[in-house]
């Protein structure tokens, strides 16, 4: 297994059931039910220095979900080209997610999922086969959308893990 499968893999291995889309809807619910239960000072807590606030974890999932839809819809439709990585740190530190509202990042993030929801259940069950090449890694759209899932489950179990227990 290469480092990128091992990468890959540490994410799906977090998506409980087989059925991805309805873990999709479950994740983005549970995303929801816990940040609607911060305070605006609550959601500028890190757990230590240099970590994410969760402001700025919140954000970075609405961030890294439009990358991964942009993927999708780009491999679903047939792109040849390589797509670029993205730099997560770079995006958190550009974001100014601290300097907005927890209320308007929790609607942003409702949308994206929407969004995304919408898109996985419309698109046709052949494109999920479709492979492209992101980041210098060949990925399928099936894929992709799992890391959707998976990605967001990881963050929330870090988030009842590392800030929960210390707000």
């Amino acid at each position: 297994m290469t480092d990128f499968q091992k990468y890959v893999q540490r994410y799906l291995d977090n998506i409980p059931s087989e059925n991805w889309l309805e873990e999709l809807k479950k994740s983005g619910e549970k995303t929801v039910e816990v940040y609607s239960n911060l305070s605006e000072e609550q959601s500028h807590f890190a757990y230590d220095d240099g970590k994410w606030t969760l402001k700025e974890m919140l954000l970075h999932l609405s961030d890294t979900e439009r990358v991964f839809q942009y993927r999708i819809l780009a491999f679903a439709r047939g792109e040849e080209n390589e797509l670029p990585g993205f730099d997560e740190e770079i995006y958190a530190k550009n974001s100014f997610a601290n300097e907005r509202s927890l209320q308007s990042l929790l609607y942003e993030y409702k949308l994206v999922r929407r969004s995304s929801q919408i898109f996985l259940e419309t698109l046709n069950p052949s494109a999920l086969n479709n492979i492209g090449t992101a980041n210098g890694n060949q990925i399928s759209v099936e894929t992709i959308a799992k890391l959707i899932v998976g990605h967001n489950i990881h963050h929330l179990n870090i988030i009842e893990e590392r800030y929960l227990p210390r707000l």
